[in-house]
């Protein structure tokens, strides 16, 4: 305390006990992180009564002191719902704005609330509750996705696309195969979430600042009431540890690579160049200055913010690359990364699903497109082999075949049985049938390939692990 003001604590902070100075004023501004993590405050308020009946139980608070808490945090939980919380950057955090308000309210009793715990295993209890629910809502979404892909994929299990490799025309497969190759990658993306969430549910919440409390707590009390599988092992592992928000993060940033992925084919498929697919005039705007323009703006803003979630992960990841353990207040940076990348996630995942249900195929252009490109060659070097040409004498027979067809302007499968006989004098009168589009995807009739009936197998599978899913309440 001052000598000019000795009965002033430090701008009447909370741990203000043994400053003399009051906070610079651009330094509280620059401190506080009450504008971000204010989100948080369901979930604090959850954490503060499981807390709050723990230590009522080991007799640290009285039954009338934990009554007193538990209705002033309802009271505040519902003074937040309707917007008339006061929050205050002289208190910093979520934390102290709330327990302040608390301590304002029923007096004494409040200041006791923050026995046995510290803001650091408080704010990591905060941010795992979050997150699962956050994992949660996004696994739903996923799922919604997943869904509309697979459900569009047994309708299209027939329809023959382009597939291509280096962007160049190289095999028929089906729309519905497509499809059900981007519902694999989302069915990865929501295992990883699921994985990461029953990595983060673990309770830090009794660790205190990182060594634990001498006062005798019940972690476990407190962790079933919030419904964490289990506590932390190490105390100064559970107040440093931010390896859940990493890995969320990571699989966020994963996952918005896959809808850039997913989202680059419809820029492309929607164009005239491709046309594929109308994408719907309720997912595409117009041009300020060109009156034809219908451009796929949800496509290219899903594919643009995969950048901000990868830098998120970036971010987080030299966030902690230096930290010694245990609680730094780098972490305070921690939360605006994790906060953005699901938000992003989120938001992309659901404007993804509603644009591909809108989404309508134009079969006819897809199957032209496959009869150009030659696709079938791989087909006709199948057939010699088959025929008994060692595959390699086959490749290139169909090689100087399709050299031919360039020549002459043909497709191959235009090409005169008598002609293509002067490269390979295997070729037989079936041979017509293998250069077909419907023969080449029909013959890839195994586990994983492009043949309609193994198309439509695959979804009727996606879809019963989507039912399961949805039965488990997942």
């Amino acid at each position: 305390m001052s000598k000019k003001n000795p009965g002033k604590k430090s701008a009447n902070k909370m741990w203000g006990g043994r400053f003399s100075a009051a906070t610079h004023a651009r330094m509280e501004k620059f401190s506080a992180s009450v504008g971000v993590d204010r989100r948080l405050a369901r979930h604090d308020i959850a954490g503060s009564v499981a807390h709050a009946r723990m230590l009522a139980a080991a007799g640290v608070l009285s039954a009338d002191e934990c009554k007193r808490i538990e209705d002033g945090l309802r009271e505040i939980a519902a003074q937040i719902e309707r917007g008339e919380f006061e929050w205050s950057e002289a208190h910093e955090d979520v934390h102290m704005n709330i327990e302040a308000k608390l301590t304002e309210m029923i007096g004494d009793a409040g200041k006791k609330l923050h026995t046995a715990r510290s803001r650091n295993d408080q704010v990591a209890t905060d941010m795992r509750l979050w997150l699962r629910e956050e994992i949660d809502r996004m696994c739903g979404a996923l799922g919604a996705l997943q869904r509309t892909l697979v459900e569009m994929a047994a309708k299209e299990a027939a329809t023959i696309l382009p597939g291509f490799t280096h962007m160049q025309c190289a095999q028929p497969v089906t729309f519905g195969h497509h499809l059900l190759a981007w519902n694999e990658m989302l069915q990865r993306d929501y295992e990883r979430l699921r994985e990461c969430r029953a990595r983060a549910n673990a309770s830090p919440l009794g660790s205190a600042a990182l060594a634990g409390t001498g006062f005798a707590i019940n972690r476990e009390m407190t962790a079933a009431e919030l419904g964490f599988a289990r506590v932390c092992s190490n105390s100064l592992d559970a107040v440093s540890d931010r390896d859940f928000a990493v890995e969320f993060c990571a699989h966020a940033a994963l996952l918005m690579v896959h809808l850039s992925r997913m989202a680059e084919e419809l820029v492309l498929w929607s164009s005239d160049a491709f046309a594929f697919v109308d994408l719907g005039d309720a997912f595409c705007t117009g041009s300020s200055i060109m009156p034809q323009k219908k451009n796929p703006d949800a496509a290219e803003l899903i594919r643009g913010k995969c950048a901000r979630v990868c830098g998120n992960l970036s971010a987080l990841l030299m966030l902690m690359k230096a930290q010694p353990l245990a609680y730094n207040r780098d972490n305070q940076e921690d939360k605006e990364a994790l906060f953005d990348s699901a938000d992003t996630a989120l938001a992309c995942l659901e404007v993804f699903a509603e644009m591909a249900a809108h989404m309508k195929p134009r079969r006819e252009n897809m199957r032209a497109a496959a009869a150009r490109g030659h696709a079938t060659a791989t087909d006709l070097a199948d057939y010699l082999a088959a025929k008994g040409v060692p595959f390699r004498d086959a490749h290139e027979a169909v090689g100087k075949a399709v050299a031919f067809a360039l020549e002459n302007n043909l497709e191959l499968a235009q090409i005169k049985t008598e002609d293509l006989r002067r490269f390979c004098p295997a070729v037989e009168d079936d041979v017509q049938a293998a250069l077909s589009l419907e023969g080449s995807v029909g013959a890839r009739d195994h586990a994983g390939g492009t043949a309609p009936a193994q198309v439509a197998k695959a979804a009727k599978a996606a879809l019963q692990l989507l039912d399961a899913r949805k039965e488990a309440g997942e």
